[in-house]
């Protein structure tokens, strides 16, 4: 019966105590929201008023800030503090360097560790200080964020905040460093191109002037064969003209004695071989034969030739084909050798 009975009071004494339990911590909850909506809440505003925005809205320093006071390390507490809350109001929580309010609390808590109110200032005016750094890293001045991170450390070192503003002070400079390198690349590409461009009209310039000359010593080899061509036809008709000359002379000589050589009487031109004319080459052959008694030719022979084998067979078939009056003599027709050179040029 003991025994049951303890275990019974025991009961009942858990049972009354978890009431009791969850009373107290409902109490305490209270009392924080309290405490947070009539105290800290409305303390925080009131200096969010003072610095004209919210504290998570970046916070504009003036572009022309007063001049540091005289002697900072000289003040008093109550200077620095009224220092502080001058630049409070005028925005300056991080800037410019040596005339801001941090700085100003913690030279108040180098000379008071303890200082209340310095503390409770940097506390509450953390998250506005950390929105003026992320303007700073936004605005790509690393050098002005993180003297401000810097700045934030001495007043909360282990507040995340920093953490994460180092973060992003690190992926900005990475940014700007990736940024810069693109330019660079992208300076030296258009620096590539404009020199390949110098190159490409170097060379386009070298190879029109290598074409005009290649023109001009085109048109100077077709000036000098014309005149070859020229050289070479007069010098033909020359031949000729000598050739009849002498004929003629022959003939009449011949004639008083009832004895005179061939006379040429027809002679056919020689056909151009197409394989040569689309060679556009030129040349001569020389050929010996035999003037029958009834004036026809035979036994037409190719004794030198330039170029060989190209105008060889027009020369034989054409020398051919001639007609003479045969050669006398004692007024008999009688055969004869005769050798001739057939020039093949180009009109």
């Amino acid at each position: 019966m003991d025994t049951r009975y303890k275990h019974h009071v025991r009961r009942h004494a858990r049972g009354a105590i978890r009431p009791a339990a969850i009373a107290i911590v409902a109490v305490i909850a209270v009392l924080g929201a309290a405490s947070w909506f009539l105290i800290i809440k409305p303390h925080m505003d009131m200096v969010a008023a003072d610095l004209g925005a919210h504290p998570s809205t970046p916070v504009k320093v003036g572009a022309e800030a007063p001049p540091p006071p005289v002697n900072v390390a000289a003040m008093s507490m109550n200077q620095l503090l009224a220092e502080a809350r001058k630049a409070v109001n005028e925005q300056r929580l991080l800037a410019p360097a040596g005339n801001n309010a941090f700085e100003f609390y913690l030279k108040v808590l180098e000379k008071q560790p303890g200082n209340q109110v310095a503390a409770d200032a940097l506390r509450e005016t953390f998250p506005v200080g950390a929105s003026v750094a992320e303007q700073a890293i936004n605005q790509r001045d690393f050098n002005e964020a993180q003297r401000q991170i810097d700045l934030l450390a001495r007043a909360d070192p282990a507040n995340y905040t920093l953490t994460i503003l180092r973060s992003k002070l690190d992926a900005q400079r990475k940014l700007l460093d990736r940024e810069q390198q693109l330019a660079s690349d992208k300076e030296k590409q258009q620096q590539l191109a404009a020199q390949k461009a110098v190159s490409d009209k170097a060379e386009s310039d070298r190879l029109a002037a290598e074409a005009q000359q290649k023109a001009l010593a085109d048109q100077r080899a077709a000036q000098a064969r014309a005149s070859q061509q020229q050289q070479a036809s007069e010098a033909s008709r020359q031949q000729q003209a000598a050739s009849t000359a002498a004929t003629a002379s022959n003939t009449a000589a011949a004639s008083a004695g009832g004895t005179h050589p061939a006379v040429l009487l027809r002679n056919v031109a020689p056909r151009y071989p197409t394989t040569a004319v689309r060679a556009n080459q030129e040349g001569w052959v020389e050929v010996t034969f035999t003037i029958t008694p009834e004036g026809t030719v035979d036994d037409v022979k190719v004794v030198d030739a330039e170029p060989r084998h190209v105008f060889d067979r027009a020369a034989t078939e054409a020398v051919s084909r001639w007609k003479f009056q045969p050669a006398t003599q004692d007024g008999n027709p009688v055969p004869s050798q005769d050798k001739r050179r057939i020039v093949f040029k180009l009109n």
